[in-house]
């Protein structure tokens, strides 16, 4: 209720321009909050009832995916980036931003540049992250070269910190499953997974798709639907924009091949997050099946912000697989 009170006074008075000569209204609202907290729950139902034309709802990989798309357009011109904040500035009055964090030097380029034209143009923002200003860039290597942006966050931006001390996710019986988490992985060649994937007689097998120009390949496809493998979608280079057209040509998908993370690079165990962050924005029917529990699966491995994948996974139906007695 705090956080709504909030965001409701400042919508108000930044609708309302300036107070006086030398007072400003915010830039914006920064919700941060341990996992599960409601962020994106209370910033959903702010932009519902904000009374605001030219408003946008954005999560982070895809808003990133379409920044660098948009770039392409004003190749060989001088700062691609601020062309296209610009743009956006001019058909966005409120920008909200869910899942706003920084791991690699390239996002945190992208993120700080636009940010600071989009405050300058005077465009509204809402960001919800898992972090506090200050902890946004924990990477030493790049820190410094974020550092602007933090500081332009802490000024220019109400910090809330929306945090009740309860996962809300963890209510399993009063949330909605997106899918199911199957363990451990049925040993029968796949027969169980393509009838719970509910694969017709027109399914193709052992196919491989050109996605955004990459090869990839999978078990099985048929329109809505997809078989995945783990190791193909996870253990070689992979953009968010790849899971994107996924989810986009397939929104019932069935995953398998899942072990520890920590037997794989954190690369390999960052693109799995962030594919999971990913399919949960965007409603995905999942089916993942794994060769160890749910709470064992990051052992071992040092991927960041993975509180955040296992507290999603949860909703996840738990499904354990039987196997079939033996006939004598």
């Amino acid at each position: 209720m705090a956080a709504i009170e909030q965001l409701g006074d400042w919508l108000g008075e930044f609708l309302g321009g300036r107070k006086g000569w030398f007072r400003r209204p915010q830039a914006g609202i920064y919700l941060w909050g341990g996992v599960g907290r409601g962020k994106s729950f209370v910033m959903d139902a702010f932009f519902a009832a904000a009374p605001v034309e030219g408003k946008r709802r954005v999560h982070f990989h895809a808003f990133l995916q379409e920044l660098q798309v948009r770039m392409q357009d004003f190749a060989g011109q001088s700062d691609p980036l601020a062309r296209v904040a610009r743009e956006i500035a001019g058909q966005t009055r409120l920008l909200c931003f869910d899942e706003f964090h920084v791991h690699d030097i390239g996002d945190a380029m992208l993120l700080g540049r636009l940010l600071k034209v989009l405050v300058e143009e005077g465009v509204g923002l809402v960001c919800t992250s898992n972090y506090s200003p200050d902890k946004l860039c924990p990477n030493p290597l790049y820190r410094e070269r974020f550092k602007p942006a933090i500081a332009l966050i802490e000024k220019r931006f109400s910090v809330f910190s929306l945090d009740g001390g309860e996962d809300y996710r963890q209510r399993s019986t009063e949330l909605e499953a997106w899918g199911s988490f199957h363990w451990p992985e049925p040993e029968d060649g796949g027969a169980l997974i393509r009838q719970q994937l509910g694969l017709g007689d027109g399914a193709l097998y052992d196919q491989v798709l050109e996605v955004n120009h990459h090869p990839l390949r999978v078990h099985a496809y048929e329109p809505q639907r997809a078989w995945l493998d783990f190791t193909e979608l996870f253990a070689t280079p992979r953009s968010a924009g790849d899971y994107l057209w996924l989810i986009e040509h397939f929104p019932q998908m069935a995953v398998g091949g899942l072990g520890r993370l920590g037997d794989y690079p954190q690369s390999v165990s960052q693109r799995f997050l962030n594919f999971i962050d990913i399919a949960y924005d965007r409603a995905l029917h999942l089916q993942l099946y794994s060769s160890v529990p749910l709470e064992q699966l990051a052992e071992g491995g040092n991927a960041v912000d993975f509180a955040r994948t296992l507290s999603r996974m949860r909703q996840l139906k738990a499904v354990p697989v039987v196997a079939t007695p033996e006939r004598g």
